[in-house]
């Protein structure tokens, strides 16, 4: 009997698709889901360990000020949590060093980026090394997008995936890198796990509206150089049901939506059934 499994969605100071991402979590078979605001987990009333997968939902953490998540990144960091001297983060590193899962989306990415878990080379976890900054069109960007899967990537998320078609909302989605060395590196170890695609989902493409940021070789997604460590900017949460999509009603379309597919990849892994 597969052992039970746990994920938690963490909520607040500005996140909203939270029900979102708790909804994919229980349609991927995860035994319990809970929706935590991180006032709890610095109240220490809620704690990282009881859980096996940290979900980060998109929204605009603490309004965006000082820039996309880096607030919220600030607290995560430096923040103790009640009736001790650990810090927020020691649970984030704690979970990380037991081989867990995270998944930050949208703006959950923005804020693995700036605490420096993504991409986190050599297993260095705060400390930043690459960015998402303001799209090259100057605006907020709520469209559809095509996405190509490296399947030689370590991501667990993505496994067995060729293509994805996903919704993008975001104003600061633009991926680059602090140099060339970095980049370099995040393409050597496959770390680059999505890139915005062609409609085909077979080449990475700079084209508007296709690469709807203008991001660095296209990059949408990476992961960390163990895979169990996520974040993408368009958002597998808002595609669980054909209904999601945006001609649902006119195209035959298979029952379960696209992004679903991420989620059940991570209950296979927790449950032991591949890799």
């Amino acid at each position: 009997m597969p052992k039970k499994i746990s994920a938690i969605v963490i909520t607040g100071n500005g996140t909203n698709c939270e029900m979102e991402m708790a909804h994919a979590c229980r349609l991927a078979g995860f035994d319990k889901v809970d929706i935590v605001h991180i006032s709890e987990l610095l109240c220490g009333t809620k704690r990282l360990d009881d859980y096996d997968f940290l979900n980060l939902p998109g929204g605009f953490l603490d309004g965006d000020d000082l820039g996309s998540a880096k607030a919220g990144a600030n607290r995560i960091l430096h923040a103790a949590v009640a009736g001790g001297q650990e810090r927020l983060y020691d649970q984030f590193a704690r979970f990380i060093a037991a081989g867990k899962l995270i998944l930050g989306v949208c703006n959950g990415f923005q804020l693995l980026v700036k605490l420096g878990m993504l991409p986190g080379l050599d297993g260095v976890y705060d400390r930043q090394t690459v960015t998402l900054i303001f799209n090259d069109s100057g605006r907020f960007e709520d469209r559809w997008v095509y996405l190509r899967v490296d399947s030689d990537s370590p991501c667990i998320f993505t496994r067995g995936l060729r293509g994805l078609y996903l919704p993008v909302r975001h104003g600061e989605g633009k991926f680059v890198p602090q140099d060339t060395a970095t980049l370099e590196r995040l393409q050597r170890q496959k770390l680059i796990a999505l890139q915005y695609s062609d409609a085909l989902c077979r080449e990475a493409t700079m084209d508007y509206p296709e690469n709807p940021n203008g991001a660095v070789n296209g990059i949408a997604g990476i992961c960390n150089e163990t895979g169990r460590i996520f974040g993408l900017m368009p958002h597998p949460e808002a595609y669980l049901h054909r209904t999601n999509h945006p001609r649902w009603t006119r195209e035959e379309l298979p029952e379960e939506g696209m992004g679903l597919a991420l989620f059940r990849n991570a209950t296979a892994f927790l449950h032991g059934d591949v890799y």
